[in-house]
């Protein structure tokens, strides 16, 4: 399929399309004249990339990823042995990354509170 057809069956724009395939995570073929030519697994890799973005993971994490997971019920299951270990890294340095963003919130907050009233 076409460019337009792989936008409208995933939902995702054709910059980000070329953007993925810039980072190596999508790879379609071209035709002669340029036009990229998408596969229908495509379309779940897409939604895989999705799925991991959202997760909170860098398209330089995504694509060792992507090659290491099966889709099996709706879910990603990992398929390589070091894959889990790697995520879990990744959980941790989301979770330093929340506490820091909270810390900075209060102090934020208490900034906030000790400002005058405003008359409203």
């Amino acid at each position: 399929m076409r460019m337009g057809e792989m936008v409208r069956r995933t939902g995702v724009h054709e910059r980000l399309l070329r953007y993925y395939e810039q980072q190596g995570l999508l790879a379609p073929e071209r035709l002669p004249s340029g036009y990229r030519v998408y596969s229908e697994s495509d379309i779940e890799t897409v939604r895989r990339i999705r799925c991991l973005l959202a997760a909170g993971l860098s398209t330089s994490l995504i694509a060792g990823v992507l090659p290491c997971v099966r889709a099996d019920d709706g879910r990603l299951v990992p398929t390589c042995p070091d894959l889990a270990s790697r995520l879990r890294q990744e959980s941790e340095r989301i979770t330093r990354t929340i506490e820091q963003l909270q810390t900075s919130r209060a102090m934020l907050d208490t900034v906030i509170a000790a400002a005058p009233h405003e008359n409203g």
